[in-house]
């Protein structure tokens, strides 16, 4: 049997030379390729991006701001969603720390049975793992400004509570002057314009240091700071009933407060209500405030 001859395929020196040259150019020039792409691109070392403009600038921002405010500006109010997004939401957008969660009316159905004004007073004084206000002051937030964020998640998980009134520009900086202001000023309007501005004079000049001295009253118990707190604060409205404010003992003055549930109440004489400020003007324990309030009603039951 005969076999085929095989035949070598580089024939001519030409060729010979051809190969040797492609082996060796071939590998360098792949080699070539990759140090040029290796030159090329971006590498990043450990560490690097520590270094980047965004992360130096991070590391040295201030950790204190200075935020400048005409105090003579008029006050542009946040709305309820702006204060939701801005505080609340942290908590009730997931539910977090059994928050109710924002839209869920399961949740909401039992704190809204209680009442806006019982809503409100939670969300001003804090409840559970929630701190009061939700952690904000009241320079950042003011008490109509949590009233508008409480409307808007009560309203948005199965209520219907109507929008709080804005308080009125400089109403509590003068309520004696806008009593004093009518379109028919008479004797009756001129004699409560001066119950009034007695009435604001006598909270001006309410002595700080009173509210310690009541809850400090060696062994004291809670009647008699409550009603020792009166008698250094309260007295100097509701002894005489100015400023819309119910005379102590006045069972049918009381009677419209007293529809209301106490917490409702105390939450009126803690963060104030129409002329009185906060706490009567004082800087009582929320205790002795109580307490007052309790002594207060106590006279009219």
């Amino acid at each position: 049997m005969s076999e085929a001859p095989h035949g070598a395929p580089i024939k001519t020196p030409a060729q010979l030379i051809a190969a040797v040259i492609a082996g060796f150019a071939v590998p360098i020039i792949i080699i070539v390729l990759l140090a040029v792409y290796v030159d090329n691109s971006t590498r990043t070392g450990a560490g690097t991006d520590s270094l980047s403009e965004a992360d130096v600038a991070s590391r040295i921002h201030p950790l204190a701001q200075v935020e400048i405010r005409d105090a003579n500006a008029p006050r542009v109010y946040k709305s309820g969603e702006e204060v939701y997004k801005a505080v609340c939401s942290a908590c009730h957008a997931s539910g977090a720390a059994g928050a109710p969660k924002f839209t869920n009316t399961a949740d909401w159905a039992p704190r809204l049975a209680q009442g806006f004004d019982t809503l409100l007073h939670t969300a001003l004084s804090g409840k559970g793992a929630m701190p009061p206000r939700g952690g904000t002051s009241p320079d950042d937030y003011s008490d109509f400004e949590i009233a508008r964020a409480v409307v808007y998640m009560a309203n948005n998980s199965g209520a219907s509570f109507p929008e709080p009134a804005q308080p009125a520009a400089g109403a509590a900086a003068a309520p004696g002057a806008a009593a004093a202001s009518g379109p028919a000023a008479g004797a009756a309007d001129a004699g409560a314009a001066q119950q009034a501005a007695a009435a604001v004079a006598a909270l001006a000049s309410v002595p700080q240091a009173a509210a310690p001295a009541a809850a400090a009253a060696g062994g004291a118990d809670a009647a008699q700071a409550g009603k020792a707190l009166y008698q250094a604060v309260c007295q100097a409205c509701h002894a005489a009933g100015v400023l819309n404010a119910p005379k102590f003992g006045d069972k049918e003055a009381w009677a419209p407060r007293l529809k209301e549930s106490m917490d409702t109440v105390y939450n009126y004489a803690l963060h104030g209500k129409g002329a009185m400020p906060p706490k009567g003007g004082s800087n009582a324990s929320d205790a002795d405030v109580k307490a007052a309030v309790d002594y207060m009603v106590s006279a009219v039951k």
